[in-house]
């Protein structure tokens, strides 16, 4: 596996605008993108520092994975994403090495992109998210 860049590190928050204002406030980032992905009950939003960006998560279902996470160990980083090229690659490739995979198979995540989880009793303890972009892979 060769990850291009961390893409993101993700974290759990109860509050998401609360969050964002420490964020901007505080560290003088900028929100520049909020959405909901109703298929993982979470509200997101996008701050941007250097070339990675910091994804804050509020659950909109205290059954969904960030309402759980936040109710069993509050809130905090919740996973590093990494970018890759060829996210089905990455899982095969991850699998044959006897990784436990969440997901095997991509699905859509936030901004658009292809998303999936390596399961952190696999990882040393780390949720590791693999992102793919398609309109920046395309493009070249």
């Amino acid at each position: 596996m060769k990850p291009s860049h961390v893409e993101h590190i993700g974290i759990a928050v109860k509050n998401l605008d609360a969050s964002i204002r420490f964020y901007e406030e505080i560290l003088g980032l900028q929100c520049y993108n909020i959405e909901e992905v109703k298929d993982q009950k979470v509200r997101t939003a996008f701050l941007q520092v250097g070339d990675t960006k910091i994804e804050l998560l509020e659950s909109t279902d205290p059954d969904g994975p960030i309402g759980k996470f936040v109710e069993k160990k509050g809130e905090g980083v919740h996973h590093v994403a990494f970018a890759v090229e060829n996210i089905k690659e990455e899982l095969a490739h991850a699998k044959q090495k006897g990784i436990r995979l969440i997901d095997h198979q991509p699905r859509k995540g936030a901004e658009g992109l292809d998303i999936a989880f390596l399961h952190p009793k696999s990882t040393h303890g780390t949720l590791i998210e693999l992102c793919e972009d398609k309109t920046k892979i395309n493009s070249h």
